[in-house]
């Protein structure tokens, strides 16, 4: 296995499958290839993939399903591609656990750019032996400190979160955007800046960040406050700060 680890290829447009395949190989991932969904799902969980590259519209099942079955036992980088600049794709990509989106035509570099971003973010453990990323936070981590609000216990070395001590499964991004407004402690975050958060180094700070990237923050902090299940009314955790961004809860007393 190399030092990225296995990707995996869903997708049934065999020159696009191929162009995909070249650009991870390149990258340095081992790669496998699948042109259908069930067939991809299956390849996920027997090779333990690290990375995911999904298309949504496949001959047998459709992306979104495959999406929500490797969720099911895999927490691998997943990249959905779609055919359709259509924001209902996006945002239903992102609902059902994708870590990010592409439209097709792509560029190649930006693919390999955007994989190349997500993989330097910490990993939690992937199930049925996958390996940590090759950018864990080594020796510093350690001394990392558990982030503690209002009940809720976050470990960044770990990438471990506790409820009133109940375990809570979050995506990479959920666990990022969540993680940044904890250390924030109350500092206003924008839009702007989450997207940062979740995009990792892909975008500079003068690179320009499109409405859509910041519907996409807010479709993760949405699934962030399901998962956590914050009262609308009065939120333990995450404020809405309306026409900028969100904010950490003030403690309770």
């Amino acid at each position: 296995m190399t030092e990225l680890g296995i990707a995996v290829v869903v997708e049934d447009d065999e020159d696009v499958r191929h162009l995909i395949e070249d650009v991870l190989s390149q990258a340095g991932f081992e790669v496998h290839c699948a042109a259908g969904g069930r067939e991809g799902v299956e390849a996920v969980r027997s090779r333990a993939a690290s990375l995911v590259t999904l298309d949504v519209g496949l001959p047998d099942i459709d992306g979104f399903e495959v999406l929500r079955r490797i969720r099911q036992f895999s927490d691998s980088y997943v990249v959905m591609l779609t055919a359709q600049a259509d924001e209902l794709d996006t945002l239903t990509a992102l609902h059902t656990g994708a870590d990010d989106f592409l439209t097709k035509p792509f560029r190649p570099r930006e693919l390999r750019a955007r994989v190349a971003a997500m993989m330097r973010r910490p990993r939690q453990s992937i199930p049925h032996g996958g390996t940590p990323g090759p950018d864990s936070d080594g020796p510093a981590a350690a001394a990392d400190p558990v982030l503690r609000h209002n009940g809720l216990a976050l470990n960044p070395q770990t990438r471990a979160l506790t409820i009133d001590g109940e375990p809570i499964s979050l995506t990479r991004s959920e666990f990022d955007l969540l993680h940044d407004l904890l250390k924030g402690a109350g500092v206003v975050r924008s839009k702007s800046d989450l997207v940062r958060v979740v995009r990792a180094e892909y975008y500079r700070d003068d690179a320009y960040i499109s409405e859509s990237d910041e519907r996409a923050v807010e479709v993760h902090v949405g699934n962030l406050r399901r998962k956590l299940q914050e009262d609308p009314v009065q939120p333990r955790w995450l404020q809405t700060v309306r026409g900028v961004g969100y904010r950490l809860a003030p403690e309770l007393t």
